[in-house]
């Protein structure tokens, strides 16, 4: 990777075997989703406590930090160590370059299971994020990503209860291509996990395009403009705070992605329509 962080890797069983009754009084065996909290200490402070699979804490807590802009850079943390033990996560900056107390100190709640938090004006910034016009994505290429989806072994499928999110890459206009799926108890973790495994790979966003299953919220969209990324889709709904957002931020939003349907919310100028046949 190109950046020098120590790193635990500190991943855990993501599904557990329990025992149930169904109707009938019969016993049966199912499978249902880890769900344990981490606390992230950075230098020592107490930041925020996240309720998570623990599928890719590291990248978690480094997408969280970047998310929230409490870190400026992957150069700057020295190192990231995970302990079940005591359900915390200690990050270890070279140096501080943030004001934590003025950024936490306006903290948001926002919606959806697994809330998630927003720290600072990051509502406010979004007036200076213009993504640029383009790229373009084919009819073709999204019915391909959503069938994608739909093929790969999840969580979900074995015990529900869990969101994902995933990151293509464009390959051209016409393809794309798997490049992370993290599914976890809350769509936050799930995409701040994938934003720190893309900071770490120094990633740009500009040929990417983003799923979840998850509704496009207001942080949803913030998220995905804070990464560069222009497509976001959803299997699921937006809403309209959402939606004003990605008009400020000229994102295309997608949702109700369900096999070869799909309805564009916003820009949907960067979608390559199929001619349809004669």
């Amino acid at each position: 990777m190109p950046h020098n962080i120590q790193m635990s890797s500190a991943s855990v069983p993501l599904v557990h075997e329990v025992q149930i009754m169904d109707e009938a009084g019969r016993l049966k065996t199912t499978h249902i989703p880890g769900e344990r909290p981490l606390t992230i200490y950075l230098d020592k402070r107490e930041v925020v406590t996240l309720m998570t699979l623990g599928s890719a804490p590291e990248a978690l807590v480094l997408g969280y930090l970047r998310n929230q802009r409490l870190v400026e850079s992957p150069d700057d943390i020295e190192s990231i160590q995970v302990d079940w033990e005591t359900d915390s996560a200690a990050v270890k900056t070279h140096r501080s370059t943030v004001d934590i107390d003025a950024l936490t100190s306006k903290r948001v709640v926002t919606t959806g299971c697994g809330q998630g938090t927003m720290f600072g004006g990051l509502i406010e910034e979004m007036d200076q994020i213009r993504l640029p016009e383009g790229p373009l994505l084919a009819q073709e290429a999204i019915v391909k990503l959503i069938d994608s989806i739909r093929m790969h072994d999840t969580i979900y499928k074995k015990s529900g209860s869990v969101h994902a999110c995933a990151v293509f890459e464009r390959n051209g206009n016409d393809d794309v291509q798997l490049l992370h799926f993290i599914e976890d108890v809350g769509r936050h973790n799930a995409v701040d996990s994938i934003s720190g495994l893309m900071w770490l790979a120094d990633k740009p966003g500009k040929d990417l395009v983003f799923f979840t299953t998850g509704r496009l919220t207001s942080e949803m969209v913030i998220k995905g403009a804070q990464m560069g990324i222009p497509f976001l889709l959803t299997r699921s709904g937006v809403t309209l705070m959402g939606l004003e957002l990605a008009r400020k931020t000229n994102l295309t939003l997608l949702s109700r992605c369900s096999g070869k349907h799909f309805e564009i919310y916003n820009a949907p100028e960067r979608v390559v329509f199929t001619p349809a046949s004669e």
